[in-house]
């Protein structure tokens, strides 16, 4: 019986079988069959001649058993019906094996979702959702999971890697905008298809879901007489240019439209109306000016001056900037982008230090092809006076985990090639801020980690004497990025910890945008201008 299909083909099932857990083996009943022409219809009950072949479309992944077709009989346009099997968060593993083993009893079967689901990841333009099931609530201590007051779902240090019920539109142009924490009011039901590393149900049609609303939270940490307020925001690969196709690597993923997408427009009214105006915002993710063009342009002149022009039209101050550009190509990223970090402040309330501001690692192994921490020293001013100490702020983007194997993968699975990279990393940051502690230099590195706050990573650039003021924020409060409808941090700001004990360092994640689907009032267009929180700091350098 045919009972969905994707693009490069569609999913069989034994119609006689029964549903999983029918037979003693819990073995699937079903199979993918690959066909890039004609798909037969849902219903349809077949006779098909072809080879069974196992499918990897990289060396490392999970093989899907799937038929290679020569012949195919049609025996009945309208087989008998098969009843899917409900996924429930009762039958689901919490151990990352067990979950591998009852999903892959699955595959290719059809499977659904009941009504009343929660989504706890926001729509994105591919038509891909993730939920927790409406039996949730009694299992969620089973996966050491908390709930975000929104809805979102915080796995424990142990459970990371765990899988969460996901589905996909087929006609992306039929999938809802949906927020975390809105609920599935109808059932949906499709083949398990394994893809990109990981399970996903292909669900034919759409469905209706009650919308959630989301606050965009403003930080309660406005600049003061006595204190520097630094926002730290990760700007998604900003440029100020359409890319031209014969200059970039992928036509197809490297032209955008960062000014028409309306991302300026977003993140300066991050700046000025959820953040107060801080003195210092640290940057991650900055292209040069002409983005992902692969030419011989490294500075980001146009980048900066782009958004600092759209934070005066939001109403801010006139920022200056911060940008020391990498060696073209040198830094990783989207080919042509030379990715890099960068600070605008306010020199109204703010003095750079002159001859400050350096990169580091720029020499080391643990960053090659990686992008170098920035680094600068700023103080309060009054009247053109220094009425502070220097206060010295790290701003880093680390190794990316993107190359993180699948929880699925048969060699080494969950397995991060990057993680010995990460820690290298912080390491040679910890060496810098060891330097400044022992000259009783006061800090505060932020920026984006890609590492959680249990991970080596933190344990080796804290040691004994620094503090991550993340966990000090109440637990269902830690994080700031949603992959795959899990929840964690991968920001954090750390500081000496005689700072954090003498109470002169205050933190905040500014929550809203990594759960939005769709903006308030902007129900016509779905977009955010980044794919992280923001988080902000209020510190009080010591005396001049």
């Amino acid at each position: 019986m045919v009972t969905g299909a994707v693009k490069h083909g569609f999913f069989i099932q034994d119609p006689d079988a029964g549903t999983y857990g029918a037979d003693a083996q819990g073995c699937s009943h079903a199979l993918f069959v690959f066909s890039r022409g004609r798909k037969p219809a849902v219903g349809n009950w077949l006779e098909l001649d072809a080879k069974v072949i196992d499918y990897t479309r990289l060396e490392i992944d999970k093989p899907v058993t799937q038929l290679q077709m020569n012949k195919v009989r049609l025996l009945q346009r309208n087989g008998p019906e098969i009843v899917p099997y409900m996924l429930r968060a009762a039958a689901l593993p919490a151990e990352a094996t067990e979950q591998a083993q009852y999903l892959n009893s699955l595959e290719g079967m059809l499977v659904g979702i009941e009504a009343g689901a929660t989504f706890v990841q926001a729509s994105n333009p591919f038509g891909d959702y993730v939920v927790v099931p409406l039996d949730w609530e009694e299992h969620a201590d089973r996966f050491d999971a908390l709930r975000s007051a929104e809805g979102g779902v915080l796995l424990g240090p142990n459970k990371q890697s765990l899988w969460l019920p996901g589905f996909r539109i087929r006609k992306s142009r039929d999938a809802p905008k949906i927020n975390v924490g809105a609920r599935l009011q109808t059932p949906v039901a499709g083949p398990m298809d394994y893809r990109v590393g990981a399970y996903q149900i292909a669900v034919t049609g759409s469905f209706d879901a009650t919308q959630a609303d989301i606050d965009i939270s403003a930080s309660t940490l406005v600049p003061t007489a006595n204190a520097l307020s630094v926002l730290t925001l990760n700007t998604f690969n900003l440029d100020p240019h359409i890319e031209r196709a014969r200059f970039v690597a992928d036509p197809r993923s490297d032209i955008d439209d960062d000014i028409g997408s309306g991302q300026y427009r977003l993140l300066a009214e991050a700046v000025v109306q959820q953040a107060a105006c801080p003195d210092i915002v640290a940057l991650q993710e900055i292209q040069d000016s002409d983005g992902a063009e692969i030419t011989q342009t490294v500075s980001a002149h146009k980048t900066l001056k782009r958004i600092c022009a759209d934070i005066e039209r939001a109403g801010g101050p006139t920022y200056a900037w911060v940008d020391l550009p990498p060696e073209s190509g040198a830094d990783g990223g989207q080919p042509g982008g030379n990715i890099r970090n960068a600070f605008l402040y306010n020199p109204a309330r703010t003095l750079l230090r002159e001859g400050s501001a350096i990169r580091l690692g720029e020499n080391d192994p643990a960053f090659t092809d990686s992008r170098k921490p920035s680094i600068a020293e700023f103080a309060l001013q009054h009247n053109g006076t220094r009425s502070s100490a220097w206060l010295t702020v790290v701003n880093l983007h680390l190794a990316s985990k993107r190359k993180q194997h699948s929880i699925f993968a048969v060699q080494d699975p969950g397995h991060d090639p990057r993680a010995a990279m990460r820690v290298a990393q912080a390491a040679l940051v910890r060496q810098h801020l060891q330097a400044l502690l022992n000259s009783d230099q006061e800090f505060y590195v932020t920026g984006d980690f890609n590492d959680v706050e249990h991970s080596q990573t933190l344990r080796t650039m804290l040691g004994e004497d620094c503090c991550n003021m993340l966990e000090r924020l109440p637990a269902r409060q830690r994080y700031d990025y949603n992959h795959r409808g899990k929840l964690h941090a991968l920001m954090h700001g750390v500081v000496p910890l005689e700072m954090q004990q003498q109470n002169r360092v205050e933190y905040e994640v500014l929550h809203g945008n990594e759960l939005l689907g769709v903006r308030p009032g902007e129900l016509d267009r779905a977009q955010k201008a980044s794919d992280h929180a923001y988080v902000i700091a209020r510190i009080q350098p010591g005396s001049a």
